[in-house]
């Protein structure tokens, strides 16, 4: 079969917030934060663009009484979010080399070869994919952003340009394919209508396949204080109590879960069809039983969380102005979705941060939504000589601190800003 063919398919959908749960159903009334008004994180403007009219959404973050599951409402649509998409997930080195360890691992454990299908949900540029051609495990990408699919497409990584859903799933089965494998990596979040692209897995999944879903846990999320990571393409929130909830709904089992570093804290899921022979391993029991310690299956321990958001804007603020009043130069690095929650919510414009500087050439010489930072290459920080680096992808500092180890020649110092204000020299970051 030829997998190399690509087919564009847009989704039409009209945007219409619901007042319910996108997962159980129920009325929704509680509220787990509100960072007040941003624009979508990445609709990064040209300067041409700076005096036009700029669309601002709620992020007002809401929980689920029943289901638990903390859930923005669908604001701005997927099509306006992914059509054309400004990341690029090769960008990142410690990103791209955990796929490839992933993609090692996992053949390994599930013994694929060359009778299989990995396919990948939200497959971005190809980072993940491309490790299993030496693997011998046949790849099957499917991605809603054109630009970055091509990326892909041009590296021999067969990809559909195309959402994901119970309309796709069946339309792969009518072409013979099915899954071994089906890969999800910090898609689930970004899924609007949760139960048509779980519903959509299990279809697509073969009989004894298995799926492994990574997300930010929301323990990790509540702890650290990373209200940055909330944004408009992210519309759901997950701790394993609820995932468990999910998988019951589409006649699935969690057989075992990890907890990882990445994006500040995060877990994979393995997942298979219920009557499946794979048996459920120990840690899914363990974590269950930690989250409900944590008080995960009580809405005291949501409703909580907007204090620490609230404490961190004003630690945050109280860093800029003091080091504007003692006339320090500071800048950022990356120009995340999660520094563009930051930077909104905090209200931080170019008074306070100069500019930043991203790797990504997409981003140069455009300015982030909503504040209108610059957006420069990184060689610009050599250049301006800044006193303070504001790194707004926190959960990539030890990463960037090791590229920015020649600021320590003009005795500049890192700032990480969650969960609460850090600074520190590069050397004591890169540890």
């Amino acid at each position: 079969m030829n997998y190399q063919a690509v087919e564009t398919t847009y989704r039409v959908s009209s945007v219409h917030p619901a007042a319910s749960c996108r997962l159980c159903g129920s009325p929704l009334s509680a509220t787990f934060v509100d960072l007040g008004m941003s624009p979508p994180c990445e609709d990064f403007r040209t300067a041409e663009q700076l005096d036009e009219p700029e669309v601002h959404y709620p992020l007002h973050v809401q929980v689920c009484d029943k289901c638990f599951l903390v859930q923005l409402k669908e604001y701005v649509s997927p099509d306006a979010i992914f059509t054309e998409y400004a990341y690029f997930s090769s960008y990142s080195t410690s990103w791209v080399a955990h796929a490839k360890a992933y993609c090692e691992a996992i053949t390994d454990r599930l013994g694929l070869c060359g009778n299989h299908l990995a396919v990948e949900l939200a497959s971005n540029d190809g980072y993940l994919l491309q490790h299993f051609g030496a693997l011998g495990v046949p790849v099957l990408g499917i991605e809603p952003a054109a630009n970055v699919a091509q990326v892909a497409i041009e590296k021999g990584i067969p990809t559909r340009v195309d959402f994901f859903g119970v309309r796709l799933a069946r339309q792969l089965i009518e072409e013979g394919i099915g899954a071994d494998l089906i890969i999800g990596n910090n898609v689930l979040a970004q899924v609007p209508d949760l139960n048509d692209f779980v519903a959509g897995i299990k279809l697509l999944l073969n009989p004894e396949g298995a799926v492994t879903l990574e997300f930010p846990h929301l323990e990790r999320l509540i702890a650290e204080n990373q209200f940055d990571t909330i944004y408009h393409e992210h519309f759901s929130y997950f701790s394993l109590l609820t995932i468990q909830e999910m998988a019951r709904r589409h006649r699935l089992k969690v057989f075992d879960v990890e907890k990882l570093p990445t994006h500040g804290g995060s877990l994979r899921v393995y997942l298979a069809h219920a009557d499946s022979a794979q048996d459920v391993g120990p840690a899914v029991g363990e974590l269950e039983a930690r989250e409900r310690e944590l008080g995960f299956d009580r809405m005291e321990t949501y409703t909580s969380f907007a204090a620490s958001a609230q404490r961190a804007k004003r630690d945050i603020l109280s860093f800029l102005l003091t080091a504007q009043s003692e006339g320090k130069v500071v800048c950022g690095y990356g120009a995340p979705g999660k520094g563009n929650t930051l930077l909104n919510y905090c209200g931080i414009g170019p008074d306070l941060l100069r500019f930043t500087v991203d790797r990504n050439p997409y981003k140069h010489g455009r300015y982030t939504p909503g504040m209108h930072i610059p957006i420069l290459p990184v060689e610009a920080i050599e250049q301006a000589r800044p006193d303070y680096i504001l790194i707004l992808p926190w959960n990539l500092r030890h990463e960037i601190a090791q590229q920015l180890s020649y600021v320590a020649g003009w005795g500049a110092k890192l700032v990480v800003p969650i969960p609460n204000v850090r600074i520190a020299s590069p050397t004591e970051f890169a540890k």
